[in-house]
């Protein structure tokens, strides 16, 4: 195999690929973390219980994040990494920008109504990293994919702190939800400057199986 220089790996970390997918996973850990973070400030001002609807909500979000990791995987598969890429971020941001509306949202049944959006912000939250570092794998080469996957872990990780500081300057637990929502938007955008990768290109017309059952096969 040929010994790439150090300006073609570069070229190949900082593609565009890497970046989109570092930024992906960015505001995932954003949207992911914000609801913990919020919890608080968020329940109290819609007249809930912190500990109790709380709970019921966080549930609701994990729950979401399990089927939607079955769910997206499966999708990936059969219908490549960018369709999971566009959907995933398309749910959980449109799942945030209606959190950001709660307080207007009828009092009856509220607790639920924030389960409901937390749950759905959950399936689409699961799908970011898994479709992010499998495109970033299968488009770079095999010595690189280490590194590769690192710059999109680390940059990620990153989000968590923006989280924190974006509740505390934007004034409102509710305007940290809009960001986040927006921010995804943004990032569905730039989005379609990405191409899918040549692996699953080399697979898109084989039969791909993608099926649930082989969760369970040894």
């Amino acid at each position: 195999m040929q010994e790439l220089s150090s300006s073609s790996k570069l070229k190949y970390i900082f593609s565009i690929p890497v970046i989109i997918s570092a930024l992906g996973y960015f505001v995932d850990i954003y949207d992911l973390l914000l609801f913990g973070i919020v919890r608080i400030p968020s329940l109290k001002a819609l007249g809930l219980n912190p500990d109790t609807d709380g709970t019921f909500i966080l549930n609701a979000q994990m729950v979401g994040l399990l089927i939607g990791g079955i769910f997206w995987g499966i999708f990936g598969d059969k219908k490549g990494r960018l369709s999971v890429l566009f959907g995933s971020i398309l749910v959980y941001s449109l799942a945030n920008i209606a959190c950001s509306f709660l307080p207007h949202f009828p009092k009856e049944h509220l607790v639920y109504q924030y389960a409901g959006l937390r749950f759905i912000a959950g399936i689409g939250l699961a799908g970011e990293l898994g479709a992010g570092i499998t495109l970033v794998s299968e488009s770079l080469p095999k010595n690189l994919r280490a590194i590769g996957t690192s710059v999109v872990a680390g940059f990620g990780l990153m989000g968590a702190v923006v989280a924190q500081l974006t509740v505390e300057l934007a004034g409102g637990w509710n305007i940290s939800y809009l960001i986040g929502g927006v921010l995804g938007i943004l990032l569905l955008f730039l989005r379609i400057s990405v191409s899918e990768s040549g692996i699953y290109k080399n697979i898109e017309h084989k039969s791909v199986s993608g099926e649930i059952f082989f969760l369970f096969h040894q």
